[in-house]
């Protein structure tokens, strides 16, 4: 027959079997599934650098603090609480599934999991770092002893 509609095969109507369809389902809902995962991780990445910047604007405020006012600062971190206090500021809690490690000077301790980073009038610190994680990604904030200088250390996962 010339002129025979497309539609219509050799047997009659074509279409996609239930085998079919059904390849396709499972191939959409693993692609949700990896776009779901990659969405938390970067949300989880996102949350952790954030937090990082904020932690280290905390530590720059303390330590400019001591040198204006010529008197001793801390930066307190409170790993039980979860939470950080920069000199003269409220305590800032961290957000949900973020932890925070702090290793200090013995003398800086305060509590089993709590101490701080002593900064004097001169910038110079007691030193220290504070590490950030969630789940398998961490951060590392390090702060001098002798110069009392802040630096971000990349992630051991970062490219």
């Amino acid at each position: 027959m010339i002129g025979r509609n497309a539609q219509y095969g050799p047997t009659g109507l074509r279409g996609f079997s239930l085998i079919e369809l059904m390849v396709v389902m499972i191939l959409i809902v693993g692609l949700f599934g990896l776009v779901g995962t990659s969405i938390r991780k970067s949300v989880g990445g996102a949350e952790i650098r954030n937090e990082a910047r904020e932690i280290i604007a905390g530590l720059r405020h303390t330590r400019g603090q001591a040198v204006i006012k010529r008197s001793e600062q801390v930066f307190q971190v409170d790993a039980d609480r979860k939470t950080w206090q920069a000199a003269n500021r409220e305590p800032q809690a961290l957000p949900e599934g973020l932890d925070i490690t702090l290793t200090t000077a013995r003398s800086e301790l305060t509590g089993e999991n709590a101490g701080g980073i002593r900064f004097y009038p001169d910038g110079a610190s007691t030193g220290g770092s504070i590490t950030l994680s969630v789940e398998d990604r961490k951060w590392y904030i390090t702060v001098a002893w002798l110069t009392g200088e802040i630096s971000n250390d990349r992630p051991e996962d970062a490219p």
